[in-house]
C-alpha cells in the first residue's frame, strides 16, 4: 500500500515552502518521523520526516522548486502491519492485478489535496503543482493599496505576475492625474527583460513585503546618548560574555512591563495590551534577517537568559528557529545595527509591533565628572526607538527611551 508524503504545515503563517535538499533516495528504507527532505520557508529551513516507516516508493519533488503546503512529494510504501497500525485498511486481493486496477487503488488511498488559489502556478502540468514564492504568510494580512487608484484591468494583470501595488513606484503614469495605465505597465516590464536581473530569495521576498506593509504606518524615531562602561565592565564577570543585545532585551522589557499600553496595538478606537513581555531580536542571515522571540524577559534575570540567547542565535544562524521561538512573534524588538560600526539609524519596527529599539556602536568620548571636576574618558553609543506616532507620541517614546537608557546604568539589576 501507498501512503503519500505531504508538503506540511510548517507554521501557522506558512503557505509554501521551497525544497532545498534530498535526503534520501527511491527505495530507501525510513523510519517514522525520519526527516527526508529538507525545505526552505521565509522564516527557516526545515525538515519534512516520513509520516510512518516503509520504503520510499517515489519522490516527485524537485530541488529549488516551491510547492504549497498539502502537495504530495513523493510516496512510501508500505506493509499490512504498518497499514493497520495506522488505521488504514488493507486493500482486498483482486483477480484483475493489472496496472490500471493497481493505480486506481493508490488514487484511492491519496486524500484530496487542500488547493491554495492564492498562489501563482508555474506550471502547466495539473499534476505538477509547483507555484513561485509569494510570501502570503506573514504574521499581519493586510496589504498596502497605494496611494493611486489601480484600474481593474491594471490590478488582475498584476495579480496574475505575482505583483503588488509598492513594484509600480518606479513607473511613471501617463494617464489623468498621472495615473499609471496597463500601457505604462507593460512598457515597464518590457523594458526590464532587457536589463540584468537576479531571483530575489524567498527570505528577501518576505523582509520587502513585511517592511513595505509597516511603511503603512506612521513612524517616527527618537534617540539619546548612554554610558556603556557599566554594562561593559559587568558583563566581563560572564563566561562566555552576555552581548549589548541581551542588555537591552531586558531593560526593554522591565520598562514595557511598567506600563504595558506603550506596546500596545490601536484597532479602531481601542489600544489593546499585550498580553506577554516577549521580545525579539534580530539576527542577519543570508540575504535578510530573522527575529527570535525570548518569552516573558520581564519575569526572568539576565543570568537566566544568557544561554537561551546564545542557543537562539546559533539556532538563527542555522535558519532553524523553533516555532515557539518565532510564532507568535514578540511586541517588541531589539536591533544592534552598532555591530556594522554604524553610529545612528532609523530601524522599521515589525508590521505586528510598534517599537523598536536599536542600538548604536559605541566610541569613547569626554564626560564631566562631577566628583573630580574634570573630564574623564567613557564609553558612550547612542540608542534610537522607532515607533508607531498612532500610538506614542514623543513625549511618550522620549520617556520611554530614558527609562531603558537609565536600566542599562544598572546592569547588575537586569
Amino acid at each position: 500500500m501507498r501512503v503519500p508524503i505531504l508538503m506540511p504545515q510548517l507554521g501557522e503563517s506558512i503557505a509554501e515552502a521551497t525544497i532545498k535538499a534530498l535526503n534520501v533516495q527511491s527505495g530507501e528504507s525510513v523510519t517514522a518521523d525520519q526527516e527526508i527532505i529538507e525545505v526552505e520557508t521565509e522564516k527557516a529551513v526545515m525538515g519534512v520526516t516520513a509520516p510512518c516507516r516503509g520504503c520510499v516508493a517515489e519522490l516527485s519533488a524537485k530541488i529549488n522548486i516551491s510547492y504549497p503546503v498539502g502537495t504530495i512529494l513523493g510516496y512510501l510504501e508500505i506493509d499490512e502491519t504498518e497499514a493497520t497500525r495506522l488505521g488504514m485498511l488493507p486493500l482486498e486481493a483482486d483477480a484483475d492485478s493489472s496496472p490500471e486496477t493497481e493505480n486506481k487503488r493508490s488514487d484511492q488511498t491519496k486524500p484530496p489535496q487542500k488547493k491554495t488559489p492564492a498562489l501563482q502556478s508555474t506550471s502547466d502540468d495539473p499534476d505538477n503543482p509547483e507555484v513561485t514564492p509569494t510570501i502570503r504568510g506573514l504574521p499581519v494580512p493586510a496589504r498596502a493599496k497605494g496611494a493611486t487608484y489601480i484600474s481593474p484591468r491594471l490590478r488582475a494583470r498584476m495579480q496574475e505576475l505575482g505583483l503588488n501595488a509598492a513594484d509600480l513606484a518606479g513607473i511613471a503614469g501617463s494617464g489623468a492625474a498621472g495615473r499609471v495605465t496597463v500601457e505604462d505597465f507593460e512598457a515597464f516590464m518590457s523594458a526590464l527583460e532587457e536589463k540584468k536581473t537576479t531571483a530575489a530569495s524567498s527570505m528577501r521576498i518576505a523582509v520587502a513585503d513585511s517592511m513595505r506593509r509597516s511603511w503603512t504606518r506612521p513612524l517616527a524615531t527618537v534617540g539619546t546618548p548612554v554610558s556603556l562602561d557599566k554594562l561593559l565592565n559587568h558583563r566581563n564577570s560572564y563566561n562566555p560574555k552576555p552581548g549589548p543585545t541581551l542588555y537591552a532585551v531586558r531593560a526593554l522589557a522591565i520598562a514595557l512591563s511598567e506600563n504595558t499600553a506603550t506596546a500596545g496595538q490601536l484597532v479602531g478606537n481601542q489600544i489593546v495590551h499585550p498580553e506577554a513581555i516577549d521580545i525579539g531580536f534580530a539576527v542577519e542571515v543570508d540575504d535578510g534577517v530573522l527575529v527570535p522571540v525570548i518569552r516573558d524577559v520581564d519575569k526572568k534575570p539576565l543570568n537566566d537568559l544568557i544561554q537561551q540567547y546564545a542557543s537562539l542565535v546559533e539556532a538563527a544562524n542555522k535558519r532553524r528557529l523553533p516555532n515557539e521561538a518565532s510564532t507568535p512573534p514578540g511586541i517588541a524588538t531589539v536591533t544592534n545595527f552598532g555591530s556594522f560600526g554604524i553610529v545612528w539609524a532609523t530601524p522599521i519596527p515589525l508590521p505586528e509591533q510598534n517599537l523598536v529599539l536599536g542600538l548604536g556602536h559605541g566610541r569613547q568620548k569626554p564626560q564631566w565628572d562631577d566628583e573630580s571636576s574634570s573630564w574623564i574618558p567613557v564609553v558612550e553609543a547612542e540608542i534610537t526607538l522607532s515607533f508607531d506616532h498612532r500610538i506614542l507620541d514623543g513625549g511618550a517614546a522620549g520617556r520611554l527611551l530614558w527609562r531603558v537608557g537609565e536600566l542599562l546604568q544598572s546592569p547588575e539589576n537586569l
